[in-house]
């Protein structure tokens, strides 16, 4: 009689060659279904071909939002040239003490939305702290989004709750003590003052302005420039 050692032997391999079966098994299945395949891909490669172009044609036939369709409430836009780089010398360099841009006298605008600024932009990402307007209005220039924020106004949750909602990148974001509303969001010629992280009016003017063409220099780099005080990698 055989011992419960010798039972488990043979259980062993009998499961190996149960293993080696369903292997082989596994094996001509696949080779039969290989000339299954190569028997009817020819009848069907035209069907497939007109299946894959009308799968493309709906899938592109959902029209993209015009940014220019958008209306935001309470939107203010500006008439802007493109800016000057104010702290040029006559010889081309940068002068060792810059000469700042009153925004408020000269267009308008608090936080600016626009005009002259310095030659190095601000690198987009999330700050601290509060950010030179000179370079912030460059990052603008080359169509990102400022997004700046009343620390007064909002307390911490609601910071990060509106820094949630920001995309990844040529977006600056930043404190703004005495803004004239809790938020303001900022592009080149264009603001609009919400009161809370959650108004669809920040989603609405970003699909309008972020990355904008309308910019003076879309598409120019958001990395590169100056990183400014209290970047939060």
């Amino acid at each position: 009689m055989p011992t419960n050692s010798d039972l488990t032997v043979k259980q062993q391999r009998d499961a190996r060659r149960a293993e080696k079966v369903a292997v082989l098994k596994k094996k001509q299945a696949s080779e039969r279904r290989n000339r299954i395949i190569g028997w009817s891909v020819g009848g069907v490669l035209g069907a497939g071909a007109i299946a894959a172009i009308v799968i493309l044609i709906i899938s592109t036939s959902t029209p993209r939002v015009d940014p220019g369709s958008i209306e935001i409430e309470g939107l203010k836009t500006f008439d802007l040239e493109q800016g000057v780089h104010v702290d040029l010398t006559a010889e081309g360099t940068i002068s060792a003490t810059p000469p700042t841009v009153d925004y408020q006298t000269e267009y308008g605008m608090n936080p600016p939305a626009g005009g002259n600024h310095w030659a190095a932009w601000l690198n987009c990402g999330a700050y601290t702290e509060p950010q030179q307007n000179e370079r912030a209005v460059h990052a603008l220039e080359h169509g990102a989004v400022w997004v700046t924020y009343n620390p007064d106004e909002l307390d911490a949750t609601r910071i990060a709750e509106l820094r949630g909602e920001m995309p990844d990148t040529y977006i600056v974001f930043s404190p703004y003590p005495d803004l004239p509303a809790p938020i303001v969001l900022s592009a080149w010629g264009a603001q609009v003052q919400v009161d809370t992280p959650d108004d669809e009016r920040i989603e609405q003017f970003l699909s309008k302005y972020w990355k904008s063409a309308d910019a003076p220099e879309p598409g120019a780099a958001c990395t590169g420039g100056i990183d400014g005080p209290g970047l939060d990698s």
